[in-house]
């Protein structure tokens, strides 16, 4: 059985309210094993034997069902967690809040980069497996080039990101 970690993006935000207790409650539904959630912002581990393209459209079926919105995961194995918060390239700090974002398309990934003009004193990005590594400033995250480009439409399907504070709890 492997263990997976199902990032789903737009919950708790814009309307769209999932109780951590009632996404619990879907994915052992499912059949999945040792579900649990981290924090109120749709991350939830759970053990499966099922491959990664069934479990992706599995759970975004279930969740559509379910709670009635346009819904859209990142899935991350468990076990390649620890090595994406490690491989964080930035430097840490007090004032800096530091992500990662997840993608099911590498060509998502890719397009988030190109030809993105940063200003490398406020922002800071590099790519990683399967992964944008991110760092910005507290109380800029959703006003910088790269916020604004992340957060763009066109992105909604394939993309969730994660603050690495969150990401360690989930490991």
């Amino acid at each position: 059985m492997a263990k997976w970690i199902a990032l789903l993006r737009g919950v708790n935000v814009n309307g769209i309210t999932i109780k951590n207790a009632d996404l619990a409650e879907l994915l052992r539904g499912l059949g999945f094993d040792d579900v649990r959630t981290v924090l109120a912002s749709g991350n939830v581990v759970f053990d499966t034997d099922a491959d990664a393209p069934t479990l992706k459209a599995t759970i975004e079926q279930a969740l559509r069902d379910r709670f009635g919105y346009d819904a859209w995961i990142v899935l991350v194995r468990h076990d390649g967690l620890e090595g994406i918060v490690e491989g964080f390239p930035f430097d840490r700090a007090d004032d800096r809040h530091d992500y990662v974002v997840f993608g099911s398309d590498d060509d998502a990934l890719d397009a988030l980069l190109a030809d993105l003009a940063l200003d490398t004193t406020v922002e800071q990005v590099a790519r990683g497996d399967g992964v944008v590594y991110w760092s910005c400033p507290k109380g800029s995250s959703t006003d910088t080039v790269f916020a604004k480009r992340a957060g763009a439409a066109r992105f909604k399907r394939s993309t969730t990101t994660r603050n690495t504070n969150t990401l360690r709890k989930l490991l």
